[in-house]
């Protein structure tokens, strides 16, 4: 379980990188901030759930391998804009780059929900439901949060379709399958709700009651 979780949080780490590194490149963020931008946004949310937890140092220091991936992936994507510029001119590429930037942050997403989960539980004995759902959400959006300060945008979260609403429904999914099912498949159903809800939210644009 161990490793299943480790492979999971190294594809989290890939996905939220590539995130938080091609939106620094369309503020045209120097080679630095592309890289700040692409591990905030990997291990941001990790960060907040491990102080919350009381887990010191938290885990982005305590075992780097994160944050070494989050920059290697950051720098690629620069690397790759930076020699081929008219990818970022191109009209062509704009539906499939939202595309492309809509899974990562959804798989991100869902990974790092029920990932949160299991740290929650492996620290808190007894069964919390809502602290467990609290932990696991706040590590799947929270990288995403710091993303968009730092970028200065609106937290994706507040404007955007069903978001945090999908990690919400995924983390109570994977609390109820890990005490009635184990752990293995509260991890798997929860992760797929999570991305299921996401992916149906983007496509249908589907969003909460706002003020027009």
């Amino acid at each position: 379980m161990d490793t299943f979780i480790f492979i999971l949080e190294m594809i989290g780490t890939v996905a939220f990188a590539s995130s938080g590194a091609m939106i620094a490149i369309e503020k045209k963020m120097d080679i630095f901030g592309v890289n700040i931008l692409g591990a905030t946004t990997a291990v941001g949310g990790g960060m907040m759930r491990d102080i919350i937890l009381g887990i010191t140092p938290p885990t982005a220091f305590a075992k780097p391998v994160y944050v070494l991936f989050a920059i290697l992936t950051a720098t690629l994507l620069f690397a790759i804009t930076y020699t081929n510029p008219e990818i970022l001119k191109s009209r062509a590429k704009n539906k499939y780059y939202d595309n492309v930037m809509m899974l990562c942050d959804t798989f991100g997403l869902g990974i790092f929900t029920v990932v949160g989960i299991q740290a929650a539980a492996s620290v808190v004995t007894e069964n919390n439901t809502f602290f467990f759902v609290f932990v696991g959400v706040l590590t799947g959006v929270g990288g995403g949060v710091l993303r968009d300060i730092l970028a200065g945008e609106t937290p994706y979260i507040l404007v955007r379709e069903i978001y945090a609403c999908a990690s919400i429904a995924g983390g109570i999914v994977c609390v109820v399958c890990r005490d009635s099912m184990g752990e293995p498949a509260g991890v798997i159903l929860g992760l797929i709700v999570t991305v299921v809800i996401r992916l149906l939210a983007s496509y249908f644009r589907w969003n909460l009651l706002r003020v027009r």
